[in-house]
């Protein structure tokens, strides 16, 4: 066309017709392009924007969000320049050239753009399936994302220096020590990534705990390099993709998924207050009907055998006795086999532990049915609660450190005139 309107100029003898004639092309070139622009931008985007934002279905909202149409439609123009420098332009001259390796870096760099929208409107809408939703696909994408941006700054740099895409991949292949080291983190999250979930080690929201990077809370987000964990004072902690497969961490996910969250706590035993029942004690206790049945059933238990082996029982050093301890214990666990907030298809026992300086710990095992941390927390107070006012009942006492309260105390008792 270029070569049209310079002949047609000449005919009317009019000078610097080329001049002329490139000033009337590249003037059209940037008519048509304003008005595609501002039909594409102002009418059809604009009613595709609207019918999105009103549109309650995932993949028209994700659409608009991440702006797929807006930058395919950057990139038509840029296909339409380029199309239109290629057709009314000189060939060959150095104006055509210039426009069309401009149009077509133009066209490469919103190609690379609406490929990373097309993937985060992908990944939006496999968001809302569960078994998608737990697949670290933002760190497949982000290393989709990675391998695409190389592939077009190659081509972008080939296409700038004249040179082709094969020469630059080839001189690559002695940079790659350089690029593994480069990209050494991406290379490994994305590997740590896909055996995290071939593996289900782990999936966004499950409770991950790991105390060298300071971690304790919900995964919130699986990606290429990093996984966020929002942790339970809300702080947000970052942890390298990696990281979870060469260091050990803790995974929650089982217990809530059992629906049982284990009570495993003791309170210690001052020894000096053990010692056996009196029949006093006993008819006191058998009162309480979750030991009545322990009662009689041990006490005949026990006096069948004593009759047996026929010793002397003025003794305290001759045959079975039933001590404090031994009735307490059985008196938690049928408290807590009557709870109805303990789970009774798990393990559930009240054990001795190893004697300390500090008492002997009296240790409850057992596990609630809810996996809810408030009501958790809740259940097991409770528990201990009515375990520390009932000891009393047995003729235990808890051991404690005495404290300066003690020791004033301790003081005032032996010199009463001291303040």
């Amino acid at each position: 066309m270029q070569q049209r309107i310079t002949r047609w100029l000449e005919q009317f003898g009019l000078e610097f017709g080329g001049m002329m004639s490139l000033l009337m092309v590249l003037g059209l070139i940037l008519l048509i392009s304003v008005v595609i622009h501002l039909v594409l931008h102002r009418v059809v985007l604009a009613a595709i924007q609207r019918r999105g934002r009103q549109s309650q279905r995932v993949w028209q909202q994700a659409i608009t969000q991440y702006k797929l149409f807006q930058r395919m439609a950057l990139l038509l123009q840029g296909v339409i320049i380029n199309v239109q420098a290629m057709l009314w332009l000189q060939a060959g001259s150095q104006t055509q050239a210039v426009i069309a390796t401009a149009a077509q870096v133009w066209i490469l760099g919103f190609a690379l753009l609406s490929l990373f929208s097309l993937l985060d409107t992908l990944l939006a809408m496999l968001r809302q399936n569960p078994i998608s939703n737990q697949l670290p696909l933002r760190g497949i994408f982000q290393g989709l994302k990675l391998v695409a941006a190389i592939l077009i700054g190659i081509m972008i740099v080939s296409l700038l220096m004249g040179k082709s895409p094969l020469l630059l991949l080839s001189g690559l292949g002695a940079m790659t020590a350089v690029l593994m080291l480069v990209f050494k983190d991406p290379i490994l999250g994305l590997v740590a990534g896909i055996q995290l979930s071939a593996n289900d080690m782990l999936k966004i929201g499950d409770w991950l705990e790991m105390p060298k990077y300071g971690a304790d809370g919900a995964v919130t987000d699986i990606g290429l390099t990093t996984v966020k964990v929002k942790n339970w004072d809300n702080t947000v902690t970052t942890i390298p993709t990696y990281a979870l497969i060469s260091d050990s961490f803790k995974n929650w996910r089982s217990m809530a998924e059992s629906g049982g969250r284990r009570i495993k706590r003791s309170i210690n035993i001052d020894t000096a207050s053990v010692h056996f029942l009196s029949d006093e004690e006993q008819l006191r206790l058998k009162r309480n009907p979750l030991l009545q049945s322990y009662l009689h059933d041990k006490d005949q238990e026990l006096s069948q055998h004593n009759q047996q082996i026929e010793v002397d029982l003025a003794s305290p050093l001759n045959g079975r006795r039933l001590t404090n301890l031994g009735t307490l214990r059985a008196y938690l666990t049928a408290y807590l086999r009557a709870h109805p907030r303990i789970h009774q298809n798990m393990t559930l026992m009240v054990r001795q532990l190893a004697p300390t300086p500090e008492g002997l710990p009296l240790e409850i095992y057992a596990f609630t049915n809810t996996t809810v941390w408030a009501e958790y927390e809740s259940i097991q107070a409770d528990i201990f609660d009515h375990m520390l006012a009932v000891i009393g009942e047995f003729d235990l006492r808890i051991h404690q450190t005495p404290t300066g309260n003690d020791m004033r105390s301790m003081l005032r008792q032996t010199l009463p005139d001291a303040n």
